[in-house]
């Protein structure tokens, strides 16, 4: 899609000056990553605030709190629908005007979700803000990837995902904060001082590059791909709910696999599709898109069911649950320092497979917790769960683009990112549908501890099912990255 020698700066790069001492401490590649990891901070930070106050919310709209997902889906299925235009968005219309734009509209879709009325209201606010994301986090990566040298890649990502990690962090306790004590409106207006923030550091920061070859948008690709996306989620999840009759959500399903179906073919045949299926070849490519994917409707799910079952199933309030969850987030960020030595020791494939089913099994432990579980244990738990999945998050991540071309990058991150969130999504579905199920099998109003259990052992098995995959790609797969081969030779 996009030729590298093409790229050209559309206004003046920004002086070297312009980064200050911290460019020149760190480096261009790693202020880029800070900043790309402001966006990020913002987005999770959003995602877990929200999940926290989903009670409060739904006593708000005298809404289901178990259907209050559709807070959570709707925004991740508007990512998923607007991210495969991600790409041409920024070789067209270069990365900083793209990014900075794509901050200013999630900002205000944030404003507009703390002033909703109703539950109809906070769905389309939210639908604003996965717009605003769509491009966000993409175009940001994108950046990244085009200024990273290869051997400092797996650094670069795990420096972006790490600020980033505050947003689960600070989330759980935040959103139970603003819940008890003030409205959880305000968590939706915290993102308001986070986004000016961020649009001053994309102006400053970040040059407006772009693909000056770009090929045309591929419209009839994001009809396609945004119907079959579209379809698909609806489908699945009013399936799963039966909010409506099943022949309509079996019929949009339908129609969902047929946009999928007629996408692929349209793709085989477009010289630029909006989303590059071929690039599946790519041996690691594939991998981490196959098994990353299985991995992320396990773990996706957790954000909904962790904060629900402390305060449906334990009878926790807001603040407790969300002291509770941000254990998860902790072990993330401790487990950073660590992932350049784990991969560049171990490999990606090695990791991916050990690491992988260690993940698997703490994510299946959750299943046990019960409100007689002394809390320390329970924060051990999630803490250990949440070090194993941060290594395999940024291990996937980056294996992803380990032999992708240049001139491919472009249609990469937006084919990464669009099923990235695909599957994230299928896992806050998964969750609720697996909830449901088991409260309707027992005819059960309100979940108890027991349903969170099936749920949890539901989406782990999802997670379990990833870890295999690694095997379909070389042992010393991404050494270049990693350094693996160095290490053997020691």
């Amino acid at each position: 899609m996009c030729v590298m020698n093409d790229l050209q700066p559309i206004a003046p790069a920004p002086p070297r000056h312009r980064f200050g001492a911290l460019a020149r401490r760190l480096g261009t590649t790693q202020v880029t990553a800070l900043i790309v990891a402001c966006a990020l901070f913002m987005q999770t930070l959003d995602g877990t605030v929200v999940a926290t106050a989903l009670p409060a919310m739904a006593r708000a709209f005298g809404a289901d709190p178990v259907h209050m997902n559709v807070a959570l889906t709707s925004y991740l299925l508007s990512l998923a629908v607007f991210i495969p235009a991600s790409g041409w968005m920024a070789d067209r219309f270069g990365a900083r005007t793209v990014f900075r734009a794509a901050i200013a509209v999630f900002t205000l879709g944030s404003v507009l979700c703390g002033l909703a009325d109703s539950l109809a209201f906070l769905v389309l606010a939210r639908v604003l803000q996965g717009l605003g994301g769509a491009m966000m986090v993409p175009v940001g990566r994108l950046v990244l990837l085009r200024t990273a040298a290869k051997h400092e890649l797996v650094g670069a990502m795990a420096l972006l995902s790490a600020p980033a990690l505050l947003g689960p962090l600070l989330g759980p306790p935040l959103g139970g904060f603003f819940v008890t004590y003030l409205s959880w409106r305000w968590i939706f207006y915290i993102n308001l001082p986070i986004g000016i923030l961020g649009m001053g550091l994309v102006t400053l920061f970040v040059p407006n590059v772009r693909d000056a070859g770009a090929a045309r948008l591929d419209g009839l690709g994001l009809v396609l791909s945004g119907v079959a996306l579209a379809s698909m989620m609806f489908g699945l999840e009013t399936t799963a709910r039966g909010v409506v009759p099943v022949w309509l959500s079996l019929a949009v399903l339908g129609l969902g696999v047929l946009a999928g179906g007629l996408y692929v073919l349209h793709a085989r045949r477009h010289p630029a599709p909006l989303l590059d299926v071929s690039l599946m070849r790519i041996p690691t490519f594939m991998v981490s898109v196959v098994g990353g994917s299985l991995f992320r409707i396990g773990v996706g799910a957790v954000p909904f069911l962790l904060p629900l079952m402390f305060q449906l199933g334990f009878g926790d309030s807001a603040m407790r649950s969300g002291a509770i969850t941000l254990a998860s987030s902790a072990g993330a960020i401790v487990m950073k320092p660590a992932t350049t030595w784990a991969l560049r020791w171990f490999g990606f494939r090695d990791t991916l497979l050990v690491n992988g089913l260690l993940s698997a099994v703490s994510l299946i432990l959750c299943a046990a917790f019960r409100p007689a579980w002394p809390v320390a244990l329970i924060y051990l738990v999630l803490l250990t769960g949440g070090f194993f999945r941060s290594l395999q998050f940024t291990a996937y991540n980056t294996i992803a683009y380990a032999d992708v071309p240049p001139s491919r990058m472009s249609g990469a991150t937006s084919l990464y990112a669009t099923l990235q969130q695909v599957s994230l999504t299928l896992g806050v579905t998964a969750g609720a549908a697996s909830l449901e199920a088991t409260m309707a099998l027992t005819g059960r109003a309100v979940p108890i501890t027991a349903d969170f259990a099936m749920a949890f052992a539901a989406v782990g098995i999802a997670a379990l099912a990833a870890a295999p995959v690694s095997w379909l790609m070389p042992r010393h797969a991404g050494a270049e990255l990693s350094g693996h081969h160095i290490a053997d030779a020691h």
